[in-house]
């Protein structure tokens, strides 16, 4: 499959050709990050290309992304908390100053992160982590794939 659905993550991912695709979720796409350098990033894609902020949404759809944010936020949490002793919380942003359309991002952090690093923004991480091959997405992350799927499979089974 080539990179084409990178261009335009959220249409792959209405047509199905999105492979970062974990779940659809009431009014987003829950997506595996591009880059796995803290293991089990993830974002949240709004399911409408054309809404740049969360206050382009109506309540209701605002109020459901979200939902739907928190779910994969706790996803996330309970997979890397599984399958990592030093995983120590997530942090979630809407930041938008790149990319156009609406989407979140969902940060596990670790204990074995460098000392200097570990308290600040993963903004500030160097730039060649996130353009090193051993950190890009890949088959060995299936298993953590699978594991954020399952949870939120579960979260949905509870709300």
């Amino acid at each position: 499959m080539s990179d084409d659905w990178r261009l335009d993550r959220i249409g792959s991912a209405l047509r199905g050709e999105n492979p970062a695709v974990l779940r659809r979720l009431e009014a987003s796409f829950a997506v595996i990050g591009d880059v796995q350098f803290l293991p089990g990033y993830s974002v949240l894609l709004a399911d409408d290309a054309g809404v740049q902020r969360l206050s382009d949404l109506p309540r209701a759809r605002r109020l459901a992304f979200l939902s739907d944010m928190d779910r994969l936020g706790e996803a996330v949490e309970r997979a890397c908390r599984r399958l990592d002793p030093a995983f120590r919380r997530v942090n979630l942003e809407i930041l938008g100053n790149t990319d156009g359309f609406l989407h979140a991002h969902v940060w596990p952090r670790f204990e074995w992160e460098p000392a200097d690093l570990v308290g600040m923004p993963v903004w500030l991480y160097p730039r060649e982590r996130w353009s090193d091959e051993q950190f890009a997405l890949g088959p060995q992350h299936d298993v953590l794939r699978a594991a954020i799927g399952t949870e939120l499979d579960q979260l949905q089974d509870v709300r």
